[in-house]
């Protein structure tokens, strides 16, 4: 029976055939199941996937204390100007983000979540961190770190992957 996780004999790299190795396999899997998951509790919820991502990024955005604006939705989300004023305004009309004007420059639209997008949010999420947290508790604390310093290396490469393709520099 071929061995599927874990170290092949001789410390070599295991790799599926066609030569993709099968975390990459596992790691295409998990975000086909996580865009099910965001397609079916968003739909929901009548939000579309574009408007969940939108939230997320103004919540870590915030959680870090940025400023955010309709640019930065932009160019995160890779939308057009007209595709984001479209994305703001409805989210704006739903209740889950407001414009603001503040600071220095008040001519520059911030835009903040509510307190209605922060209980659609967690309604639509708990159920899918309740069950991951289930899932993690079957690890080590090593393994979880572990995990977690190859999770952050995909995202490093696949951010690369991307410009590369883009052609940014």
């Amino acid at each position: 029976m071929p061995q599927q996780h874990g170290s092949p004999p001789d410390g070599a790299a295991p790799s599926a055939p066609g030569g993709q190795h099968p975390l990459v396999r596992l790691l295409q899997e998990f975000t086909l199941e996580a865009n099910r998951y965001v397609d079916s509790a968003g739909g929901r919820n009548d939000m579309h996937r574009t408007d969940l991502n939108a939230l997320a990024a103004v919540m870590r955005h915030a959680a870090n204390g940025d400023v955010v604006t309709p640019g930065t939705l932009r160019k995160e989300l890779n939308l057009s100007s007209p595709a984001t004023t479209a994305l703001v305004d409805r989210l704006c009309g739903s209740g889950h983000l407001v414009r603001v004007r503040e600071g220095q420059d008040r001519r520059q639209v911030q835009l903040r979540m509510t307190d209605k997008a922060y209980r659609d949010g967690s309604a639509i999420f708990m159920p899918l961190a309740r069950h991951m947290g289930r899932a993690m508790a079957g690890f080590t604390a090593q393994e979880l770190e572990t995990a977690a310093r190859f999770m952050d290396a995909m995202i490093a490469a696949t951010v690369e992957a991307s410009q590369e393709a883009s052609g940014a520099p």
